[in-house]
């Protein structure tokens, strides 16, 4: 079962959590100074890494063999960032099979380990993630300084070079104004709320990526605790607002309408279908609608265009797309 399928803590607010780690090896430039035979051999290095088996069983896949749809859908499921999706030679990603563990090999740095959890689980991401760290610590030369803590391509990841995140539906926070003041707000505090893909991106379906922005100076203790503390801030002014919100048959009506088109569509836009179901996931919240959360989760990954389009086949267009989207969700509605 993928991760996006489980229930989590302080789901009605918290789609998941993530953890990411990027390290660097000693003997190898950065990857943006590596040819694709020295991406190639630190590919190697890691796979050789954790062959053992010792944290789990690792698919490998040469990012070369896959579609750039392919690629696509991997970063729609938050598996990849939208930056390795251009698939540079020697490449590669190492993914479990609930898809719950990934780890990029010459992305920006040698190794971005991820876990990423349903829910609130931060402690317990990090501890799966510290647990295969300390793994190829142990059989790999690690970048690191003991100044500036763990060596990076990018200066701002400097020392403890982790970004925990949790992924946060705020549609009451939204639609009261608030997420701007918010956003000013978390910024003094060492963290910032971005769009569901991080920065530049649109919080389609009203979903906020909340991380840490101080990585040097701080331990990855600190800034878990620190990110933990807001995030269940957050979670408690979303559910005022939220409950605020649905006190009235306007709200209500809009909530019960998503459902209709969602039940009835024969065409579905991926905006509209974000907006819909970010409806739907209020009216579960706040105990309007009964529904599995769970299940909407999974439909809302399955429903992104490159998702769709690399299940049913890459030569289908955005219309394609569409009517295969709303014939997909109004079964997945009839059985909830």
């Amino acid at each position: 079962m993928k991760w996006y399928s489980q229930k989590g803590e302080q789901d009605d607010i918290v789609l998941s959590t993530r953890i990411r780690l990027a390290r660097n090896i000693t003997e190898y430039p950065f990857p943006i100074r590596l040819d694709a035979s020295g991406r190639e051999q630190v590919s190697n290095l890691v796979r050789g890494a954790l062959s053992g088996g010792e944290c789990g069983v690792f698919g490998y896949i040469d990012m070369k063999t896959l579609s750039q749809t392919q690629a696509i859908s991997l970063a729609e499921k938050h598996i990849i960032s939208p930056e390795f999706t251009s698939r540079i030679p020697g490449s590669a990603l190492m993914l479990t099979k609930d898809e719950s563990v990934s780890i990029m090999l010459c992305e920006e740095d040698h190794i971005r380990l991820q876990v990423i959890m349903p829910g609130l689980a931060l402690e317990q991401a990090y501890d799966t993630a510290s647990k295969i760290d300390d793994l190829l610590d142990s059989k790999l030369n690690y970048a690191f300084n003991e100044q500036m803590g763990y060596l990076t391509q990018c200066p701002t990841n400097l020392g403890n070079a982790m970004r925990a995140s949790v992924m946060l539906h705020l549609p009451a926070l939204t639609r009261c104004g608030q997420i701007s003041k918010l956003a000013s707000t978390v910024s003094k505090l060492g963290l910032t709320i971005r769009g569901a893909y991080g920065e530049g991106s649109k919080p389609l379906g009203d979903i906020y990526q909340l991380s840490n922005q101080i990585t040097l100076g701080i331990s990855e203790d600190a800034a878990i605790s620190n990110l933990k503390s807001i995030v269940m801030q957050l979670i408690s002014q979303e559910r005022t607002a939220a409950a605020e919100l649905v006190n009235s048959v306007a709200q209500e009506d809009r909530i019960y309408r998503a459902l209709g088109i969602l039940q009835n569509a024969r065409l579905l836009s991926s905006d509209e279908f974000m907006e819909l179901i970010s409806l739907i996931r209020l009216g579960i919240s706040t105990g309007i609608l009964d529904m599995e959360r769970d299940k909407i989760n999974e439909l809302t990954f399955n429903m992104q265009p490159a998702t769709i389009s690399a299940a049913h086949g890459e030569a289908i267009d955005s219309a394609q797309r569409d009517k295969i989207r709303a014939q997909t969700v109004r079964e997945a509605f009839s059985a909830l």
